[in-house]
């Protein structure tokens, strides 16, 4: 058997109509579904409190409840009284809860009453819009400038504490946003999204330009005057690579496809500056250019 109904909606045996819809109200709007996703206890007073309401609103049913002729539930406080054999309410039975049920199979006015409450409590909405999902959630992930460069995998920890490992895209830059479905707070909807920023960490001796990469590359006097096979950094490892003989400080070698991806998947190249890296105070090379002049003017293009 339910609860006394005026015990659940908290109000006297003499309250007015407006008194008991005042607080079905109030009630119904702290306890609806929608706003109590994850409390099923809640759902179940709702239910409660709006059976409550379905008796003491009929005008009715709340005097045969009051002059005990039927119980919480509408059932007859007598099980053999009206003839129904103790089936309770014919009423009740052919409205369900929220009325009486015409001949014709359509609900009576007390269903009207119910639309009206929940239009001024959910704005109109309750059974027109979906109930809102949760709040959208930003991020910053700083990415390291090789990673970004081959588009390594990246693990972010959620504010759940839960982790997930994100593919960067092709295009990466500073300022790249990737969107998470479902991955911000949750809600009556269900979870909001979330929101990666990239931020490329600076390398020490990598820089970017575009799609491309630079680097200075130190090489020695013989490797630059004869030329040379040396060692070079590259996002991907290193490789090795030729240096022409007769090279100068300032040459740029290109090594194809070594660079940071573009939109269209294709990748960049690594350009390689050759820096001439003289030994200090060296006897021997001291020696070696007292016996030669080079006599070029290797200014000449800058007017001096």
């Amino acid at each position: 058997m339910a609860a006394d109904p005026y015990s659940l909606l908290g109000v006297s045996r003499s309250a007015s109509e407006d008194e008991i819809k005042k607080a079905y109200r109030k009630l119904a709007k702290e306890l609806h579904p929608d706003r109590n996703t994850d409390n099923p206890k809640a759902a179940e007073r709702f239910s409660a409190v709006t059976s409550a309401y379905d008796l003491l609103s009929d005008k009715d049913k709340r005097a045969r409840f009051d002059r005990g002729e039927i119980d919480a539930d509408g059932n007859p406080a007598n099980p053999f009284a009206g003839g129904f054999g103790g089936r309770g309410d014919p009423r009740r039975r052919a409205g369900g809860p929220f009325g009486q049920q015409s001949a014709g199979g359509a609900f009576a006015e007390d269903i009207g009453d119910f639309g009206n409450i929940f239009d001024d409590l959910f704005g109109g909405r309750s059974r027109r819009t979906a109930p809102p999902k949760g709040a959208n959630v930003n991020y910053r992930l700083a990415v390291g400038f090789v990673d970004a460069a081959t588009r390594a995998p990246q693990r972010i920890t959620l504010a759940d504490g839960k982790t997930i490992d994100l593919k960067l895209p092709a295009g990466v830059d500073t300022g790249t946003q990737m969107r998470l479905p479902g991955k911000g707070e949750p809600g009556p909807g269900g979870n909001g999204d979330a929101t990666v920023t990239i931020e490329i960490k600076p390398h020490a001796f990598f820089r970017r330009d575009g799609s491309d990469i630079r680097i200075d590359l130190p090489v020695t006097l013989t490797e630059a005057v004869s030329g040379a096979k040396v060692k070079v950094p590259t996002p991907d490892g290193p490789v090795m690579m030729s240096v022409p003989s007769g090279s100068s400080s300032g040459r740029i070698l290109r090594l194809k496809e070594r660079g940071f991806s573009r939109k269209d998947g294709t990748r960049g190249d690594l350009l390689v500056s050759l820096q001439i890296d003289l030994p200090p105070a060296d006897a021997a090379l001291s020696e070696f250019v007292s016996g030669w002049a080079d006599t070029r003017n290797v200014r000449a293009a800058l007017g001096v």
